[in-house]
């Protein structure tokens, strides 16, 4: 994710023009949780169900304990108002990983009218955010699982949320990032249980369908059409994608042959296409950086609406299409953007935080390699923006907590733990790791990160070891007090550089 600046009064300088100061930015209302809570139809359970997590640090009350999710299945009808709540079932293939008298799952903004595990009703109340299932029968550790929801997605419900469904001009689409997939659907809503995905949406003929994946289907039958996709590489929930409009999929061609393809409003398309064709050379700039893009293929969903971001849902990247027609943005600000979130792709998608206090290895690496091609491609120096993030870095560090420790998010609004911190602060720690060890390990660090740890989850710690190992010396107390500390650390090879906390501001893009 990135957050969107937005264009500056008359006579102020455009973003990036190496000045220093505030982004503007546009959030949605905060979480109100207590008006929005799951409609439910069922007899309550014998004793009092209650909301359970995983346990992570920042959201204790998402993710689910007990049972590992291999598959979804996500089918949605929409009507072709945004007005509706869209009809849903999602099935949930998983595998108990402890005795289940009851199963938890993630889910808000939706009538449930039925719940079946293993083909055999089952009854369901709620708890908090959590949609809580009781089987006819407790289930033992390592069997099968399979549990079929049939339930509504309200988009209307969501409105003024942190996240889910997306209103655009002319549809919706998905921003589920962070953990807030469970306003859409039933789910174990941690981006630690990563599973594949079977997206289907059944819409009005003059709309299209496009989600996450590969085209597995089109199926027309009268005034509507089904629209299916699948998944090749297991994906978190919080990168979800679904976009329903009225729609052009432009394709073409990637390196090696990658199915490239973008979502563009139809009448857009002329304008916006100057800046699509560019993806196939940064895919390739990337690949020549960390090796093969991670997916089976890639595209940008460009959407009327304002959402405040740009958000990297996985192999197709959600972008507000004003970014693109903004003459206030040059044209490299853009491009280094589209690069921003083409990189989560292989840091956050195919390597995914274990826990959401390990989002810096998402943002900083997807803020490192943005800067990395603005100095490249647009001679764009990445030393005078470390320079000036080194000088924001202790304010950065007061207000929002280090790198890996995260300060938890405002009250109802999660998208707040997106914070300079994890963004420029943590491309700054890159930064003074490739000083300390040198270009040449540096690169082989980030190659081997990707490759170890393809299509699976990964922690600070994981990152912290594999930089000792390849750099043959004990990297811990580098990494601890670049990450951890309170204040920043003396940069290597720079000793002159200053951090002034009170003075301190956010670094202009």
């Amino acid at each position: 994710m990135l957050l969107t600046p937005r264009p500056r009064t008359a006579g102020s300088r455009a973003p990036g023009s190496g000045t220093t100061g505030p982004r503007t930015r546009r959030f949605k209302a905060a979480l109100l949780a207590s008006a929005v809570s799951v409609c439910l139809i069922a007899a309550s359970a014998p004793s009092p169900a209650v909301p359970l997590g995983v346990g992570d640090r920042l959201f204790p009350h998402l993710g689910n304990p007990g049972y590992d999710v291999t598959s979804y299945d996500l089918d949605f009808t929409y009507s072709g108002s945004n007005r509706k709540p869209l009809a849903a079932v999602t099935t949930i293939d998983a595998r108990a990983t402890a005795w289940l008298e009851r199963i938890n799952l993630d889910f808000a903004h939706g009538t449930v009218d039925s719940v079946e595990v293993n083909g055999a009703p089952a009854s369901f109340t709620g708890a908090g955010d959590d949609l809580v299932v009781t089987p006819e029968k407790p289930l033992p550790p390592g069997g099968a699982l399979r549990i079929t929801v049939r339930h509504t997605s309200d988009p209307v419900s969501a409105e003024g949320q942190d996240g889910g469904w997306v209103q655009t001009k002319d549809g919706l689409a998905m921003a589920n990032q962070a953990d807030a997939a469970h306003l859409v659907f039933p789910c174990n809503d941690h981006p630690s249980d990563k599973a594949m995905f079977t997206i289907r949406v059944t819409a009005p003929n003059a709309y299209t369908a496009v989600a996450n994946g590969l085209p597995a289907g089109v199926d027309r039958s009268g005034r509507s059409t089904t629209w299916t996709y699948r998944t090749e590489h297991p994906m978190a929930t919080e990168l979800a994608q679904v976009s329903i409009g009225r729609s052009t999929v432009l394709h073409r061609d990637g390196p090696h042959g990658l199915p490239v393809r973008d979502v563009v409003p139809t009448k857009d398309r002329k304008i916006l296409e100057p800046w699509l064709k560019k993806t196939p050379d940064q895919i390739a700039w990337l690949e020549g950086k960390v090796g093969p893009y991670p997916f089976e293929t890639y595209g940008l969903l460009m959407a009327e609406a304002t959402t405040g971001f740009e958000l990297e849902t996985q192999t197709l990247s959600l972008f507000e299409r004003d970014l693109f027609t903004e003459p206030a943005y040059p044209k490299w600000y853009v491009e280094s953007i589209m690069v921003h979130e083409l990189s989560h792709q292989w840091f956050g998608d195919s390597v995914s935080p274990r826990t959401w206090s390990d989002l810096w290895l998402n943002e900083g690496h997807a803020t490192w390699y943005e800067e990395l091609y603005a100095e490249e491609t647009a001679h764009k120096p990445m030393e005078k923006r470390m320079k000036a993030a080194y000088g924001a870095s202790d304010s950065w560090r007061a207000s929002g907590g280090p790198p890996a420790m995260p300060k938890g998010p405002a009250a109802g609004q999660k998208i707040s733990i997106f914070r300079p911190n994890v963004y420029d602060g943590s491309a700054l720690f890159l930064y003074a790791l490739r000083q300390e060890i040198g270009r040449a390990a540096f690169e082989r660090l980030e190659r081997t990160w990707v490759g170890l740890h393809r299509d699976g989850v990964a922690s600070t710690a994981d990152f912290e070891h594999l930089a000792s190992g390849i750099e043959g010396r004990d990297l811990s107390g580098f990494f601890q007090d670049w990450l951890y500390g309170r204040k920043t650390p003396p940069m290597p090879g720079h000793p002159d550089w200053k951090s002034d906390a009170p003075q301190a501001r956010r670094v202009t893009r």
